[in-house]
């Protein structure tokens, strides 16, 4: 048997913009979504930018951060209302390495380097520290949640987690629990609910919450927490950490990677591109087919 993976008319004849969305960085075309050319340095001065500026207007929503991977690509390119919701991120970041590879190949301003949201909340913790931000981590089991917390107290000495709660919820419990973190006060919420909740609760709820940043992490709070292992840097650098991830837990993510992993390629082969005003990416001719 075999199923249609089908691209949503939109990817099928994009035409960029007038001007990016943004002055403070460029973006590029990966995979058919508008992605930011920033390294992890980078986005982690973003996140302090937006965070104090948005300490000082009182209400302010969190702008939303998503993670742009294999998985989100594929998911975005067969799934007309993920695809809708993905396009309401406010910054979108390279957090697979293929797409990297694919900005510099096909682009003019190619990504400087991934930034998986695993490494990330490092780069993001020091920085915290440093300037006095607060975060709450949502998402995973309560056990994974609170190890995670208490390790990168452990690890980043005066790093302020103002609130935590895992990920086991219904949407009638949204009121509560984005009062619950707005009481808290964060400068950034993670949201760890897995893929497509996480971008779902975000996009749904981003006016009932007050912070600078919302990024949705995935399972961020296992790695952090030991649960889950790394790939070696050897593998993480030659774009293979998903199969180290299929090795590890192959009941769970063979048929996942199997589906999304050719879809991605195709997306990032065709669907990538650098965003010249007044330019038109290729038309996509057919739709793509896998077996199922």
């Amino acid at each position: 048997m075999r199923s249609l993976l089908r691209i949503p008319p939109a990817f099928e004849a994009f035409r960029a913009p007038a001007s990016h969305a943004n002055d403070a960085y460029e973006e590029v075309m990966l995979g058919g979504i508008k992605t930011a050319c920033l390294s992890r340095a980078e986005l982690s001065r973003m996140m302090l930018i937006d965070c104090l500026a948005a300490r000082q207007i009182e209400g302010t929503h969190p702008k939303l951060v998503f993670a742009l991977n294999g998985h989100t690509i594929a998911l975005a390119a067969q799934d007309d209302k993920f695809r809708q919701v993905f396009q309401r991120a406010d910054i979108v970041h390279a957090d697979g390495q293929a797409s990297v590879f694919a900005s510099h190949l096909l682009t003019n301003s190619p990504v400087p380097e991934r930034s998986a949201t695993t490494d990330f909340i490092h780069d993001a913790a020091k920085v915290a520290v440093e300037h006095g931000l607060r975060f709450y981590l949502l998402g995973a089991t309560e056990e994974a949640n609170e190890k995670a917390a208490r390790i990168l107290r452990e690890t980043y000495p005066g790093l302020q987690i103002v609130g935590r709660r895992h990920g086991y919820f219904s949407i009638l419990d949204e009121d509560e629990i984005c009062d619950e973190i707005n009481l808290s006060q964060p400068d950034v919420i993670w949201a760890g609910l897995s893929v497509p909740l996480e971008y779902e609760f975000a996009v749904r709820n981003r006016n009932r919450l007050r912070a600078g940043w919302l990024i949705t992490c995935g399972g961020c709070f296992h790695y952090v927490s030991g649960d889950y292992i790394r790939a070696p840097r050897w593998m993480q650098k030659a774009g293979l950490e998903w199969l180290h991830r299929i090795w590890r837990e192959p009941k769970r993510l063979f048929w996942r990677y199997a589906v999304t992993n050719p879809l991605a390629l195709f997306c990032l082969l065709t669907r990538t591109g650098t965003l010249t005003p007044g330019a038109s990416m290729p038309v996509l001719a057919t739709p793509v087919r896998t077996a199922a």
